[in-house]
């Protein structure tokens, strides 16, 4: 006769759950604080004739904001 069961610790998925949402809200912190959307808003805001004194034109505007990031 062999005895079976299907007993687990029912805790075990709520601190999983509870690790991954904490891990989720730290990378959502993370993402926002690294967000550029404020900076390309300023720069859309600007004139064209505003935007031709710093040297960047209205369609490099996200290439300039991201200049540190990406090599292009």
């Amino acid at each position: 006769m062999a005895i079976q069961t299907n007993a687990y610790s029912p805790w075990l998925p709520a601190a999983y759950d509870a690790f991954f949402a904490k891990l989720g809200q730290g990378l959502n912190s993370y993402i926002e604080t690294r967000s550029r959307r404020a900076e390309i808003a300023a720069l859309e805001a600007k004139s064209d004739e505003e935007l031709a004194k710093m040297g960047i034109s209205r369609d490099r505007i996200v290439h300039y904001v991201f200049r540190d990031m990406v090599w292009v």
